[in-house]
């Protein structure tokens, strides 16, 4: 039998105050391990062994020995003993119903027996076991002591009393024979036995529960055999003639007499009697005779009942081949012959079959067995398993309910064995792991293969969220110390549900950056996470101005509520309102002005969202962010008009100014829009300025007025208009055109002179008129541009007469005709 040696490594962070657990390996494989570890020094994190295993090996082995229980002559051992597990389980109901003292030949087996069996008592002290709950291999030897000394202990030291001798000591008492049946605690032998041989792929399936299911009919048949006849020598002599045995007669041969006949016809005719009573046949050749035997065939046939329906069971299972040990073997099977088909080495091959075997074993949750649920109740079902260790999580502090119930119907429950590394050191992961039960090391792997702890992972702690939020690959490596019990979500769902709920995804990353401020290590990946968390804020404000560039309320809406900042700004310096004003989006203007945005936000142009709007000729918004409290803001207002004026564009010229621009703003030149139109003879440029204000007395670098300007250039209708404003504004009355303005934004409007119903063949162009302040002006003014008798009246679209100015929109179509028509 192996020895063991210390466990490979202490905990360094002064928590653990226990005793040092003890790990056992073959000695040859850890020199062979020691020789070989410079040249692995770059798979440190993969080795099981080190310079440091050995040694502790090495002290281990001057401090006392420890069982291996995989080694060779243990197991043999195990054989050996199994051998007289099988005989005691078999003999002793025989030597309790056929015998009342042994025999001195079977006396000396008995005894020898039990003596192995006091040495497998002995044994026990000594072998290592894995923990249940942590599934570590246990050494110490107080553990496996105390751990014996509570579970077979007593019935073992029980089952080797010498029973035989005590009930001749105690004079023959037939209670003291009963104590023999506790040697039946041996049958665990058995039953460990049969559960081994079904995981072993080795051995066929089918044989090995054919093989168990004919012993255990026999065992309960043998069993009962001997309670049968034990039934018929517990009476008096002279009454044993009253009972199954002693009143048979088969053909000429009688067994009156049968305490006189040789020992296996007993045994074989109490056999066939417990065997047709158990099929129920009932050939009636052999029956109960008294009360006690009738009692006891009535508990016999009932037991037979459920053994009946357990064989019938097994053996369907063995034809559908649907159980749990079946797909074990086949899953085990494939991956044995990927594994030789791919010559995996000894390790991980050992990895591969022990993670197998805890799935096997444990009972954790399987999603197939959910699958046929409900969306709805699978979503509970996690609620109720998952909920109370994802709020405890630190990385999801202060995150909204509906956040973390995103989570929790997501996650799926794993379990990892000790040893196992979950994530290696600059891999690209694809998991985020959360520790429900469990404790695992993150460990740092220097350029030499040296490893160095960074933190001890415990319950409520998490891992692989850096290199998934952050995008980077994995700092450190994670090995798993204890049995864990861990939940873990995909990258992509929770990326999808980060997009969903930006506010908690916000939060997410500042509870990461605030969780490793204690860490020294990690705290070297601080810029990286705060280059992340500036990233996402500027995708999300390219989502929110996406969506208010085409006009996406819903979406908008959606963004917003879910946490996105309508303040936010894209690369431009834009923001949605931005957008939604130079679209002339009116509803999402409105809604944005609702959330309480900057209205007077300017972009990266100086360009303000009342800007946008007039410049894009959306009246309805423009009024809308003026009567909201917008105000009219450009940089260079001077050069900007002047520039308007050159290119002619005298509809934005006019919004401008009615608005609230300055018309006498000056450029570089200290000209004004009223310059330029003058020195390019534009007479309906400089009636808009004029009308909005503009002085003829402005003064350029030079010393030129826009009158200057006018004579250059040599437009006589410029000159005259000049010269009426000039007087005007010397005079201190305004112009008409200013009174105008004054009283009522400019407005435009396009005049036909023909009935709106007229047919299409005989309609004319139009003229475009600025809208004066009456009626009658109007009518005058359009008279006399398209040639119209005088007395004549204006219409609208629908043939309604028009009789107030202030009726008139701006852009309106109207019809003018006589008064007869």
């Amino acid at each position: 039998m192996s020895f063991m040696r210390r466990e490979l490594e202490e905990e360094r962070n002064g928590r653990d105050s226990s005793p040092r657990e003890y790990k056992m390996e073959d000695f040859r494989d850890s020199m062979k391990s020691l020789r070989s570890s410079s040249r692995l020094a770059t798979d440190s994190t993969n080795s099981r062994f080190s310079r440091e295993n050995v040694i502790n090996g090495l002290k281990g082995l001057s401090q006392g020995f420890i069982v291996y229980p995989d080694h060779r002559w243990y197991k043999l051992w195990e054989k050996f003993i199994l051998i007289w597990a099988i005989y005691s389980t078999f003999f002793t109901p025989m030597e309790f119903a056929f015998f009342k003292g042994l025999p001195r030949k079977l006396f000396l087996l008995d005894i020898c027996g039990q003596i192995a069996f006091l040495v497998d008592i002995v044994i026990q002290f000594f072998v290592a076991y894995r923990d249940s709950q942590t599934y570590n291999m246990v050494y110490r030897r107080t553990p496996i002591a105390l751990r014996y000394l509570k579970s077979h202990f007593i019935w073992d030291v029980l089952s080797c009393m010498p029973w035989d001798n005590i009930y001749k000591a105690s004079g023959g008492k037939e209670g003291v024979r009963y104590l023999l049946w506790i040697r039946l605690s041996r049958v665990r032998r058995v039953t460990d036995f049969f559960q081994k041989m079904e995981k072993d792929i080795r051995i066929n399936y089918l044989f090995t529960r054919i093989v168990k299911l004919i012993t255990v009919e026999l065992y309960c048949t043998h069993t009962a055999a001997c309670i049968f006849y034990f039934l018929a020598t517990t009476l008096p002599k002279e009454k044993e003639g009253y009972t199954w045995i002693g009143s048979l007669t088969l053909g000429d041969y009688s067994y009156s007499n049968f305490r006189e006949i040789d020992l296996w016809r007993r045994y074989i005719t109490s056999l066939y009697f417990a065997i047709v009573t158990m099929a129920t046949v009932g050939y009636g050749d052999i029956h109960a005779v008294n009360l006690r035997e009738m009692i006891f065939v009535m508990v016999y046939v009932s037991f037979d009942m459920v053994l009946g329906a357990y064989l019938i069971g097994n053996m369907t299972a063995l034809i559908v081949k649907g159980s749990k040990t079946v797909r074990y073997r086949d899953k085990m099977t494939d991956l044995m012959n990927y594994m030789n088909r791919n010559r995996l080495g000894r390790e991980i091959r050992s990895q591969i079959k022990d993670h197998l075997r805890l799935q096997y074993e444990s009972t954790y949750t399987d999603g197939a067995v959910l699958q046929d649920l409900p969306i709805s109740i699978r979503a509970k079902i996690s609620e109720t398993l998952y909920q109370s260790c994802i709020e405890n999580i630190p990385l999801f502090r202060d995150c909204s309910s509906e956040f973390i119930s995103q989570i929790v119907t997501r996650v799926r429950e794993e379990f990892f064995l000790p040893g196992e590394v979950i994530m290696e050191q600059g891999h690209v992961v694809d998991q985020l792991y959360f520790v429900c039960h469990g404790v695992l090391d993150e460990i740092g792997i220097g350029e030499d293969g040296s490893e160095e702890k960074v933190a001890l992972l415990e319950p409520n702690s998490s891992f692989g969220e850096i290199s998934i939020l952050c995008n980077i690959p994995q700092p450190y490596t994670v090995r798993v110390r204890e049995l864990c019990r861990l939940i873990r979500i995909d990258k992509q769902s929770f990326s999808n549900i980060l997009e969903i709920y930006f506010h908690d995804g916000r939060r997410v990353l500042m509870n990461l950056l605030e969780g490793k401020d204690s860490d020294l290590r990690v705290k070297q990946l601080e810029s990286d996470i705060a280059f992340h968390i500036g990233k996402q804020e500027a995708e999300l404000a390219l989502k929110l101005n996406s969506a208010a560039y085409y006009g996406d309320l819903h979406q908008l809406k959606s963004l917003i509520r879910a946490g996105a900042d309508p303040n936010k700004k894209d690369y431009d310096g834009r923001s949605p309102l931005h957008l939604a004003a130079a679209k002339g989006y009116e509803d999402i203007s409105f809604f944005l002005i609702q959330e309480g945005v900057d209205l007077n936000a300017s972009d990266n142009f100086g360009n303000t969202p009342l800007f946008e709007a007039i410049k894009n000729g959306h009246d309805r918004v423009a009024s809308l962010l003026v009567k909201e409290g917008a105000f009219l803001k450009i940089e260079n207002a001077g050069s900007f008009l002047c520039t308007l004026v050159t290119k002619g564009d005298s509809d934005l010229l006019r919004r401008l100014l009615s608005n609230g621009v300055d018309p006498n703003s000056k450029d570089y030149d200290h000209r004004t829009p009223l310059h330029i139109a003058a020195s390019q003879g534009l007479l309906t440029m400089a009636r808009l300025l004029l009308g909005a204000g503009a002085s003829v007395f402005s003064e350029d670098r030079w010393g030129n007025t826009p009158f200057d300007e006018a004579r250059l250039s040599g437009n006589n209708q410029l000159i005259k208009l000049l010269e009426e404003a000039k007087s005007a504004q010397i005079s201190g009355f305004p112009s008409v055109s200013q009174e105008i303005s004054e009283k009522k934004h400019l407005r435009k409007c396009t005049i036909f002179p023909f009935h709106p119903w007229e047919p299409k063949d005989l309609r004319k162009h139009g003229v475009v008129l600025w809208v004066p302040m009456s009626m009658e002006e109007l009518i005058a003014s359009a008279s006399e541009q398209l040639n119209f008798p005088s007395v004549s009246c204006i219409l609208s679209e629908d043939a309604g007469k028009i009789l107030d100015i202030d009726m008139i929109s701006d852009g309106q179509k109207l019809y003018l005709i006589s008064e007869t028509t």
